[in-house]
């Protein structure tokens, strides 16, 4: 299997900075002889920001949002860079998007085998923050869109810190702290000027387990390292009754479970998604190339608990 092409998505909302940012990734990538493939995506019918990226290899999404009503469009994109020559692949969302919708995407296990999710980048306006906190200067919408992009965030940067005092900064801080993980890093700046190292890091971790390794091969892999998602080799036929059952038992831990499973009450694959408790089965009528696949994101998924709920799963 060729090399997973390595992804960073950037949000934040309008006018934080998303752009200058991109731009700077894009420099470091061409200096460096890589390609990088790059998703665009605006509200409008125009990019007006689309002259900033001649020569490059660009894929705009326009009229709509990554996360919502154009969700289809960025897979079927994806699938178009499964068979392109590049190096690295950059995301950038509209100022409007929930990027917790953008990585669900990237954590499908159609793309997991070609996409491998490097960081989530999300930039926060110093100079206006606080003021879209506000019950009276902004809407229910806004701020819980706000706390959408901060808290998906595996790097924070706060931008346009010279716009601002060292008192109001500090209060800025203080109610990202309360949105943000422990784990998750704060960096100061203005225009954007974030050290490149600190940007590529690779931030975000998945744990991946099937039958072909021990457990110490798997389980110590990350252990400094806050995982997000686990994914796991099914490929034996599994029983709908007990698919829910297990799941059902790390509700505690797993927000949402996704994948492709072949199923031993009916003969044929489905592609299944679980959320809240509850569980969907859509089968899937050419499963032709299809290794089949069940993706756990949640917080503190511990090694533990994944060979168990993996064993119950495989051994019946």
């Amino acid at each position: 299997m060729n090399t997973k092409v390595p992804v960073y998505v950037i949000s934040g909302f309008l006018g934080s900075g998303k752009t200058t940012i991109l731009l700077h990734m894009i420099s470091h990538f061409r200096n460096t002889g890589k390609k990088p493939g790059i998703i665009l995506n605006e509200l409008g019918d125009e990019n007006v920001e689309n002259h900033l990226f001649e020569g490059q290899q660009v894929v705009e999404l326009l009229n709509g949002c990554i996360c919502c009503t154009i969700q289809d469009d960025l897979k079927t994109t994806l699938k178009g860079y499964i068979n392109e020559e590049i190096d690295v692949l950059l995301i950038e969302g509209t100022g409007v998007a929930n990027p917790l919708e953008i990585k669900d995407v990237l954590l499908d296990p159609l793309y997991m085998d070609h996409f491998e999710l490097q960081s989530m980048i999300s930039l926060v306006d110093a100079s206006h923050y606080m003021e879209y906190q506000s019950f009276f200067n902004s809407s229910k919408e806004i701020r819980a869109l706000l706390k959408e992009q901060v808290t998906s965030a595996n790097l924070l940067v706060l931008n346009k810190i010279d716009l601002v005092s060292e008192k109001e900064l500090n209060k800025v801080e203080a109610k990202l702290a309360d949105e943000l993980d422990n784990h998750v890093p704060i960096y100061r700046t203005s225009f954007g000027e974030v050290p490149l190292e600190l940007m590529l890091e690779k931030r975000f971790h998945v744990r991946e387990v099937s039958h072909s390794h021990s457990t110490h091969e798997h389980t110590h892999q990350h252990h400094h390292h806050h995982i997000e998602a686990t994914k796991l080799r099914v490929e034996s036929p599994v029983k709908k009754d007990v698919l829910e059952k297990q799941l059902k038992k790390l509700s505690k831990h797993v927000i949402r479970a996704k994948g492709i499973i072949q199923l031993a009450d009916d003969s044929g694959y489905f592609e299944f998604q679980y959320a809240a408790g509850q569980l969907r089965l859509n089968k899937i009528e050419e499963p032709n190339g299809i290794t089949p696949t069940v993706v756990l994101i949640g917080d503190k998924l511990e090694p533990d608990k994944m060979e168990r709920f993996y064993k119950e799963l495989t051994e019946q």
